[in-house]
């Protein structure tokens, strides 16, 4: 079965660092660009990171020299390491095929709060 699952979030102050794991099943990372992607509540998901098969990384403007995102081939994992992290980074995080996209996994809560 194709899937992808988030894991890794939670409480964090500003500032602070968190690393997001996405696990995939059905298919293999190294083939696909895989993307981070957030949403917050009355918004349209976001763009954080793309990783492509060359290992070339890509990064939302917002973000940029904070984020990091890299791939495990032998894992089949996708992680997103976040520092300095913002309250305006608090949303929901996902990952998915940059542009062949599976159906969205529920995603992992990142909550930046003092």
């Amino acid at each position: 079965q194709v899937q992808v699952a988030e894991s890794g979030g939670g409480l964090v102050q500003p500032g602070g660092s968190l690393r997001l794991s996405c696990a995939v099943s059905g298919f293999t990372v190294r083939s696909y660009t895989m993307g981070w992607y957030r949403q917050t509540p009355g918004k349209e998901r976001e763009r954080v990171a793309l990783i492509d098969i060359n290992g070339n990384a890509d990064y939302g403007d917002s973000v940029k020299g904070r984020f990091t995102i890299s791939r495990d081939n032998a894992e089949e994992t996708v992680s997103l390491q976040m520092t300095s992290l913002k309250p305006d980074d608090t949303a929901v995080y996902f990952c998915n095929r940059a542009y062949s996209s599976v159906t969205w996994g529920q995603g992992t809560q990142v909550t930046v709060s003092s």
